[in-house]
């Protein structure tokens, strides 16, 4: 509007209708085609024709009438977009038609008369503020050339190498390269790599080993599984531009005879360096050998101390050393060809590769000690994360033993819900069609039935949307929506879960053995892979029943679980230091009942189950910075009463308030946030012009801090619990960590002794000033167990 103000033509680049309101004789609608169609450009006659009205304001009316559900806007209840326009048409306004609903009849006049004051809300809300102070003026907007230098810089960081060419030339690689020198290789430096091929040389490095106070090494294998993988040889170095290699026969015996020599090196107190070590030490741990810390791995310590970097050590070498060692296609051929395994290359060869992995992986070590200051993250890496990697090797090579038999069942059980909701939909839709037809299935829904008259079509495709969230919208109202549901859920439980876990069963143990990655999530939170047990459902009665699939090792054991009880609410208590907050856990009260009573403003033994459990969906989602819309979506209530209890909850716990604003502030100044051990999370996005972007990463920085540091307390409780069982020398062994939960074979001689000593050590994890509370539960099963 002011760009038409100063003489431009505005073209409007959307599909959205409600900006039909704003084009005029110098604004217009330009509407993207959609499946290739042409794209539309809509001006006054075009707009007035499609809603039927006579000015362009009255759109607003006809939008306010009908009202929108995907944007909260109410609306008037039976009224859709037909009616609206006909009303509209008749008497012009909203307010004009709320002069004289006595002119209407049935069923129309009570519904407007009803929604008096919704109406002029609903056509307040889908009014488009024009009057909002601008940062950005025209003179911003005008086309300059692009800064040459800035987008190499830029290009380079990011390593956009084809949009760099692109924009560039093909120039731009050779700037590339010459910004960060020549790369060495190794053929361009000095190297002593020895071939260790005697009972004698291995005696000797044995002994040198031993005399030094830190070394490096590394396993080669013929696989990536290390369960069934093969061990190929050895290598070591203790100075840069050396490394040793030893080679390992074919046979399994003979293989163990010599690790056996290694035992008082793996099993010594020095240190041990190497990159991506969980594999190492994994490898080794299925060959009957357990490496003893401490560690350095180089892949954990960059991504903490230089998380810009990509993690493998080719980059890694690449950016901290100007080195480029020589890649294993070399050896054993490019990926997607015929490729050999390192048992059919020369041992040479094999010898110069593995020395050279290790040589350089030392010398990553140094370079990345600094670093690792200077981002202060000593705390992080030496307590955290490098002591983290035995305990998660020890639960991995655990595993958790299943009962296939259970799941059999169950699938069966499942499938027979599956019959039963889709035969019940079809008898409620009176025809049978493609339930998993998103297409048909909202055609069904909003054509047939007409259960929405302001069901939403997506822009890219035309189809009504008839996603999880809309259909529990309507679930309230119709049962058809209910048993959709229903379908979808043990569907997605049945594919997912039920029929994929047996898989994952390890033949030669019976058990699963999850891949924990420590440091794969921008908060510090574990993930879990092949398979992921970290994401097997539990707030459905259905998706609990698959824990009742997972079992002890034998009968001497129970599944013995330790959950900390919302520790999230608890860490943000600690942090905000919000006095209502902190009496709360601090008197032993409940926080949900208490956010219920203080927000509605009531007794606590006055405020219902349906507030307490709308206080629980604030409690949860305030501390992430969720906006009134968020919160609207996840109660099912209009967006103003969103914000209001939002405000009331404000209003309430001031400190949590104060608290976000800091957090915000924080990262705006610094450019990363940090959790109490000082974990960082940069956010590129926090300072930027783009305001949905910007408000994404504010989130991620109130996020991090809580949830960071949620993360942080159980990875320091698994190192303590992990020392204590073996120090004491339990039978007993932690198996899974499942977010805030630890789950262990429990020896039935140790039910009384062990639990307490857990909740003790997961209490004193990390200390706060609140108190730290473990819900324990034992059983036959994973689910009787929690």
């Amino acid at each position: 509007k002011k760009a038409e103000a100063e003489g431009f033509a505005t073209y409007m680049v959307t599909p959205d209708k409600d900006y039909g309101q704003l084009v005029s004789e110098r604004s217009f609608m330009y509407k993207p085609g959609r499946g290739g169609d042409e794209a539309e450009v809509l001006g006054v006659p075009e707009i007035l024709a499609q809603w039927q009205v006579e000015r362009i304001d009255q759109v607003i009316d006809v939008l306010g009438l009908m009202g929108d559900s995907s944007d909260n806007v109410p609306g008037v209840p039976g009224i859709g977009p037909k009616t609206a326009q006909k009303l509209i048409a008749e008497y012009g306004s909203v307010e004009e038609l709320l002069a004289h609903t006595d002119q209407l009849k049935g069923k129309q006049k009570q519904n407007v008369e009803e929604h008096r004051e919704q109406a002029l809300l609903s056509k307040e809300l889908v009014t488009i503020e024009c009057d909002v102070p601008l940062d950005v003026g025209l003179a911003d907007l005008a086309k300059v050339e692009w800064d040459r230098q800035k987008l190499e810089t830029l290009f380079t960081e990011l390593e956009f190498n084809t949009l760099g060419r692109r924009l560039l030339g093909d120039e731009f690689s050779a700037e590339k390269e010459q910004a960060h020198g020549p790369l060495k290789g190794v053929a361009d430096v000095e190297h002593d790599y020895q071939l260790v091929d005697t009972p004698d040389k291995r005696q000797a490095l044995i002994a040198a080993l031993l005399e030094q106070p830190m070394f490096c090494f590394d396993v080669e294998t013929n696989g990536l599984d290390v369960r069934q993988c093969d061990l190929i040889g050895l290598a070591f170095s203790w100075a840069p531009g050396t490394g040793h290699y030893v080679p390992l026969s074919r046979e399994r015996d003979e293989v163990l005879a010599v690790l056996e020599e290694f035992r008082p090196v793996f099993e010594s107190g020095r240190e041990k360096i190497g990159h991506n070590l969980k594999y190492d030490l994994s490898v080794l741990r299925w060959h009957g050998m357990r490496v003893e810390g401490p560690f350095f791995d180089t892949m954990l310590a960059a991504t903490l101390a230089e998380p810009e970097l990509r993690r493998s050590m080719d980059e890694l070498a690449k950016s901290l050393l100007s080195y480029s060692p020589k890649p294993i296609s070399e050896l054993i051929g490019e990926r997607g060809g015929e490729q050999l395994t390192l048992l059919q290359v020369p041992v040479e060869q094999v010898a110069e590769y593995a020395c050279e992995d290790a040589d350089i992986t030392f010398q990553l070590a140094a370079a990345l000690r600094p670093k690792i200051e200077d981002m202060d993250q000593q705390r992080v890496f030496y307590e955290i994360e490098a002591p983290l990697l035995p305990v998660l090797v020890d639960m991995e090579y655990e595993g958790i033993r299943m009962e296939s038999s259970a799941l059999d069942a169950l699938s069966r059980q499942f499938e027979e819900a599956i019959e039963q909701a889709a035969e019940r939909v079809f008898e409620l839709a009176g025809e049978r069609f493609n339930l998993n037809s998103g297409n048909q299935l909202g055609t069904i829904l909003f054509d047939k039935m007409e259960l929405d008259p302001n069901a939403r079509r997506t822009q890219k495709t035309g189809q009504y949307q008839t996603s999880e969230q809309i259909l529990r919208r309507l679930a309230n109202r119709h049962e058809i929506a209910r048993q959709v549901l229903d379908y979808r859920l043990h569907t997605k439980l049945k594919s997912t879960y039920v029929d994929q876990l047996p898989s994952a069963v390890f033949k030669t143990t019976g058990r699963v053995h999850t891949n924990y990655e420590q440091l794969m999530t921008a908060t510090g939170r574990m993930k879990s892979d092949r398979p992921n047990l970290q994401n097997i459902p539990i707030r459905s009665e259905q998706g609990r029943e698959i824990r009742r699939a997972f079992v002890p090792r034998s009968s001497d054991y129970l599944l013995f679980s330790a959950d900390y009880s919302q520790i999230e609410l608890r860490i943000a208590a600690a942090l905000s230091r919000d006095e209502g907050m902190l009496d709360t856990f601090n008197s032993g009260g409940d926080i949900h009942m208490a956010t219920a009573a203080k927000i509605y403003q009531v007794a606590e033994d006055q405020a219902t189950p349906e507030m307490r459990r709308q206080a629980k969906t604030v409690n949860f989602g305030i501390i992430y910075g969720i906006s009134p819309f968020g919160l609207a979506e996840r109660l099912d209530i209009p967006r103003w009463q969103a914000s209001e209890l939002i405000e009331q909850y404000f209003a309430q716990y001031p400190g949590v308030r104060r608290y976000l604003d800091e957090t915000v502030e924080f990262a705006r100044d610094k450019g990363y946030v940090e959790t109490v051990t000082r974990r960082r999370r940069y956010l590129r996005d926090i300072n930027s012009r783009n305001a949905t972007t910007r408000k994404g990463a504010e989130r991620n920085a109130i996020n991090t801090r809580i949830q960071g540091t949620a993360a942080d307390m159980i990875k320091l409780a698994m190192n303590r619990i992990h020392r204590l069982l073996r120090e004491e020398g339990f039978r007993s062994a932690m198996l899974l960590q499942v977010h805030d939960e630890l789950v262990f074979d429990l020896h039935r001689d140790e039910v009384e002794t062990l639990p307490p000593l857990v909740a003790r050590e997961m209490r004193e994890a990390l200390p706060m000033e609140v108190p730290i509370e473990i819900e324990m539960g034992t059983g036959e099963n994973w689910l009787e167990a929690h």
